[in-house]
């Protein structure tokens, strides 16, 4: 493989998260989704659903897919870059110079940087790019390319030719089987009973539901418990007084 030019170095620490991987993800009505963006991470020639948009609310999966697709990317001997558009917005669109010499790139909350000029001009360019090099892009989104705030037509014109998914919020059935699934791969038992109590007792979003549960695993390691109602009262809740 001939010699790459490094796209450019980002002044933050970006790292992907170790669990936002295909395995660790319960998708739910989010199956399709989930199998076309693990399709596209695949190195061989010839694919041509090159181009994906994710769109949801916060807690749908978005960055995790996003993530998941970077991390298999790399397994497979690929050059993939991750960029979190909200956090990457105040070093400006510099961020997207040479990304086409990535074989994926990510671009996680699109709406936090569409509709300025100097990021609508920036993309449409880098968009071009991509496509001109064969590249494949992910794109997340709170909305779907036609109702994203864009000021440049031509740019708008680009993200109309993504393949659209809408990722469906998890319901409780759903929040429940990914708790489970979670637990299962960290060596954990999680049963039906537990884990509708701490969907019962704990904020709805998933980062809260997992943030939970690896404190749950920490203290089952240390203590040698099983997951039960009552050690998960003693862990979660004896310091804030809720029964």
């Amino acid at each position: 493989m001939s010699e790459l030019v490094k796209p450019v170095q980002l002044p933050l620490g970006i790292r992907l998260r170790d669990d936002a991987t295909f395995a660790n993800y319960y998708p739910g009505a989010n199956a399709a989704a989930q199998g076309y963006v693990e399709r596209a991470c695949q190195s061989q020639d010839g694919w041509v659903e090159s181009f994906i948009w994710l769109w949801g609310s916060q807690g749908c999966g978005r960055s995790h897919l996003l993530q998941a697709a970077c991390l298999r990317a790399e397994e497979l001997g690929l050059r993939a870059l991750y960029l979190p558009l909200a956090e990457c917005a105040a070093y400006g669109p510099d961020v997207l110079e040479n990304i086409e010499h990535c074989d994926l790139v990510a671009l996680d909350d699109m709406q936090s940087v569409a509709g300025r000029q100097d990021w609508d001009v920036a993309l449409f360019h880098a968009f071009n790019r991509l496509r001109d090099a064969g590249k494949r892009l992910l794109v997340s989104a709170h909305c779907s390319p036609r109702e994203l705030a864009v000021g440049l037509p031509d740019l708008q014109s680009r993200f109309s030719l993504a393949l659209v998914f809408h990722l469906q919020e998890a319901g409780d059935d759903d929040k429940l089987r990914a708790l489970q699934l979670r637990a299962s791969r960290r060596g954990l038992f999680l049963s039906d009973e537990v884990g509708r109590f701490l969907l019962g007792r704990l904020p709805r979003s998933m980062d809260a539901l997992f943030a939970a549960l690896e404190k749950l695993d920490q203290a089952s390691l240390q203590a040698q418990r099983k997951l039960t109602i009552p050690f998960v009262k003693d862990v979660l809740f004896e310091d804030n007084g809720r029964p």
